[in-house]
């Protein structure tokens, strides 16, 4: 066992009051957020009003799809070439679309599995490119790429493990796809993790996020969002073996880091094509905002691999093998340990010690094929493995130590196919995930020698999961207008653990057991007669089935918490209801979307009373009840030919057996004003994100004092500017003042404040 059962003292309840540093009391503090929501309301209104009221400029030139730079259609590991079967879904009605020309033509996969415009889908979406990724954000990792996304919320528990929020949801109640290969596996753990750090934003094509529930087509977990990894083409075989590639450098100084990435794409003969890419990344400690200082332990390394290698079968179907490879390195989760600075009140970790070493490789074949036949137009099959390992290396106050960690190997296969007919555009697949996991805890006394091995490190040892599903989605025009998506899945799950530890009697037992799910979803669109005005909408089921972490977690939870085994659950359900507005002319995009979640059944962990090795005991149960709702807004309009202005508003709220949701995103606003000369190869652009103060605690925000201060995470407001410079054909230069004014801040629900005032370089050679 890890530690004896004692009686635990019951914490006094704690009155919720949020202030500032000039002003603490409530009163006052209530009157600086209303003041704050107002003037964010108000810069907001004034410039969806400036949209609203901007004049379409007509052009007589064609539109050209900037994502494929107006010669080759974008292929992705999901969708490969196919012929145009989209015909028999044109409207009744011709609609004027003329003046109504999309500001983003990036064409989105995630949302209906095969590449739409975001103008024509019922979805929230949202597209970083590869340019936005590198040359506008110059991100750090994929977690902080999602920071300026309207609706989430990138919460970092450390510098190396971030975990954003998509309508309240993070971890496993979120989706991460690869390729539409599914990052999420069966030891993701509650709350925050740090895997979507695991995934190299460099090695990528871009971006794609959909808000909202995707269980029809994405099975368990796929209730806030919706997040997938497009990797970069290998492109059409020729015969230059190097036939393009980049080579990148990245300097960053309030974390003095050095970032280097290297791409390469070419051909191995008529039908054989590659690319290779690898970056190495030394990230230093953070230098934070205001009088924080340098933060120490907090920057680790990390190295990342990518190979792709296509066959061209024939001109309508195709193979492509993949593998990639990333190792994070020497990852402190800091606010646990003496290393941790308090903040407006936080409390230090007493830890002498808490590293995290991530490994992630993922290895597939899929099947591009697009020859018509009677049961479908177009298919993609994929076979996959995938592998996530992590080792945590723990001192506590008294120099006691503990090693664990797992490896779960992930075996995935899945086919899609793709039907149009008379009866609208099918789309219809199976798939099936078997984890196998392996995990282990080793104890050590404070002079070192080993005084035990458990029977399971943080999950059951000797264990296997599986996650299986068969769905079918139809797009349907109904009437002259009006664009229908209905879909229907049913999915099954099998959890069977045969290394758990009993935390009363520390035996070792077995758990196992089955679920089976059906879930629906129905789309609508309907635009106006002109084209301009969208109105979308839809009702959508949604579910989680409990994984092996859930079943038999034995390790840390939140700050003082561990978990322990908790057989016998039951599925996660969920019901939403969203209705949107989209509006857009050939110079101006308004969105917005309002969403209602019903959360019931949700597996909460619960404190037992007693303390299991110096920490509250939490087990899990299915007692959680409650609502998610909320408003996303997103604007953007062109002021002349050169300037553009942009900005997004998000709201929520949402409760769970009459509290809040844990660390539920604050009223926050992007606004941006971009500079980018036709003629000139250069640009300019500064940001601003104001993100008022959360005070709106549960009971665990409350008692996480690691993390979030007493009575709650104060608001702020950052300044970013950034500008590039495309030397020649062959030279792109970019740069970034983030925290202009060195703000210290973090965001809702963080272990560490965020950098201060930081001047990021970067430099990129195109050959």
């Amino acid at each position: 066992m890890l530690g004896a059962k004692t009686a635990s003292r019951q914490l006094d309840p704690v009155k919720v009051v949020v202030g500032s540093a000039a002003c603490s009391n409530s009163p006052c503090s209530r009157g600086l957020v209303s003041l704050r929501r107002q003037a964010l309301s108000w810069v907001l209104l004034l410039l969806m009003a400036g949209v609203v009221h901007a004049q379409p400029v007509l052009s007589a030139e064609p539109a050209v799809n900037e994502a494929t730079n107006g010669a080759e259609e974008v292929e992705t590991g999901i969708e490969a070439r196919r012929p145009m079967v989209e015909e028999t879904l044109v409207l009744e009605e011709t609609l004027v679309l003329e003046e109504t020309l999309a500001l983003e033509e990036t064409l989105v996969v995630t949302a209906t599995a095969r590449e739409t415009t975001p103008a024509e889908l019922p979805f929230l979406t949202e597209t970083l490119t590869v340019d936005d990724l590198r040359s506008t954000s110059l991100v750090r990792t994929l977690p902080e790429a999602l920071g300026e996304v309207g609706g989430i919320m990138a919460q970092k528990t450390s510098h190396g493990q971030g975990s954003p929020y998509l309508r309240g949801f993070t971890g496993f109640r979120t989706v991460f796809l690869i390729n539409g290969i599914r990052l999420n596996n069966s030891v993701l753990r509650e709350g925050p993790n740090q895997y979507w750090n695991t995934v190299d934003a460099y090695g990528l094509e871009r971006l794609e996020v959909v808000h909202g529930p995707g269980t029809v087509l994405y099975g368990s977990d796929a209730i806030g969002g919706t997040v997938q990894a497009l990797t970069r083409n290998a492109g059409p075989s020729g015969t230059a073996p190097v036939s393009r590639g980049s080579v990148l450098y990245r300097y960053a100084s309030a974390e003095r880091s050095n970032l280097g990435h290297l791409d390469l794409a070419g051909s191995l003969g008529p039908k054989w094509s590659y690319t290779l890419g690898g970056s190495i990344k030394e990230f230093g400690d953070v230098q934070a905002g205001g009088t924080q200082g340098r933060l120490p332990q907090t920057g680790y390394d990390e190295w990342d691999l990518d190979f792709e290698l296509r066959y061209t079968v024939a001109p309508d179907s195709e193979l492509v093998a993949t593998y990639q490879q990333v190792s994070i390195d020497d990852a402190w989760r800091t606010h646990r340990t003496v290393f941790g600075r308090s903040w407006r009140g936080t409390t230090v970790g007493t830890e002498k010690r808490r590293v995290l070493d991530q490994g992630r490789t993922l290895t597939y074949l899929q099947w591009h094929h697009n020859r018509p036949s009677p049961f479908f137009d177009s298919f993609t099959a994929s076979l996959s493995l995938h592998r996530q390992e992590e080792d945590r290396d723990r001192i506590r106050a008294d120099d006691r130590r503990d090693l664990q960690g797992f490896d779960v190997a992930t075996l995935g296969s899945w086919v899609r196919f793709e039907k149009a007919s008379k009866l609208g555009l099918w789309t219809y697949g199976v798939e099936t995930y078997h984890d196998r996991v392996d995990s282990f805890r080793q104890r050590f006394d404070a002079a070192g020698q080993r005084t035990g091995t458990d029977i399971q490190g943080p999950v059951a040892d000797d264990a296997s999961y599986r996650l299986s599903g068969v769905y079918v989605q139809n797009e349907l025009p109904l009437g002259q207008r009006m664009r229908w998506i209905f879909g229907a899945r049913y999915s099954r799950a099998e959890a069977d653990a045969a290394a758990v530890e009993d935390p009363v009697s520390g035996e070792r037992i077995r758990v196992g057991d089955s679920w089976d799910q059906i879930v629906g979803s129905v789309r609508f669109m309907r635009p106006s007669t002109s084209g301009r005005w969208r109105l979308f909408g839809g009702l959508s089921q949604a579910f989680r089935a409990p994984n092996l972490s859930d079943l038999t977690r034995f390790d840390s939870a939140r700050s003082q918490e561990i978990e322990t085994p908790s057989p016998g659950l039951e599925p996660e359900h969920f019901f939403n209801v969203e209705l949107g507005l989209r509006f857009e002319t050939s110079r101006s995009s308004v969105e917005m979307v309002a969403f209602t979640t019903d959360i019931n059944d949700l597996i909460v962990r619960v404190r037992t009373g007693a303390v299991v090795d110096g920490e509250f005991e939490v087990t899990k149960s299915n007692s959680g009840t409650g609502f998610s709702r909320g408003l996303d807004i997103k604007a953007r309009t062109r002021w002349g030919e050169d300037v553009s202005v942009f900005g997004t508003a998000s709201w929520i709220e949402g409760e769970v057996d009459h509290q809040p949701l844990d660390r539920l995103m604050p009223f926050t606003v992007h606004l941006g004003l971009r500079w980018q000369p036709a003629t000139r190869p250069y640009w300019a652009e500064v940001v601003t994100t104001l993100a008022d103060a959360q005070d709106r605690l549960s009971s665990r925000d409350v008692a996480d004092t690691d993390r979030i201060p007493p009575g709650g995470t104060p608001g702020y407001e950052t300044l970013t500017l950034r500008s590039g410079w495309e030397i020649s054909e062959r030279w792109v230069a970019s740069a970034a003042l983030i925290n202009v004014t060195d703000v210290a801040f973090r965001v809702h629900g963080s272990g560490l404040n965020e950098p201060g005032r930081n001047l990021v370089l970067s430099l990129a050679r195109r050959f």
